[in-house]
């Protein structure tokens, strides 16, 4: 099994920043993927981002958050990072990260998920 605790949401104003992290325990070498989803109210769950555990190739990130958003890793702490810039109020939502084989968008490829964390973004 494997454990992904979120945290680091919260309430700011449109065009300010957040630094999401997710940190992860368990079976941590079994999963090569880290990612990023989230889910408004009222609709389904969408793809943020997503990098190999080892920095390998390039990360993905949804059109909607591209050059906003950087997705980070720190395998010493097991730790991965959504650094959010330029927020604007539709990027409120719960935040979850999520662990998978694969660099990919769909949600059902990532196993294990954690929690999530709320983002609240004023305008």
């Amino acid at each position: 099994q494997m454990q992904l605790v979120e945290s680091g949401g919260g309430l700011v104003q449109a065009g300010g920043s957040l630094t999401l992290s997710c940190a992860a325990s368990g079976r941590t070498a079994s999963s090569s993927v880290m990612g990023w989803f989230r889910q408004a109210p009222g609709k389904e769950r969408e793809f943020v981002a997503a990098r190999w555990r080892w920095n390998l190739g390039s990360a993905i990130y949804a059109d909607s958050v591209k050059g906003r958003f950087t997705i980070s890793r720190d395998n010493a702490k097991n730790t991965v990072y959504l650094q959010m810039n330029s927020l604007k109020p539709e990027d409120t939502a719960v935040y979850y990260c999520a662990a998978g084989p694969q660099v990919v968008a769909d949600p059902n490829s990532y196993g294990y998920w954690g929690q999530g964390t709320q983002v609240t973004v004023s305008s």
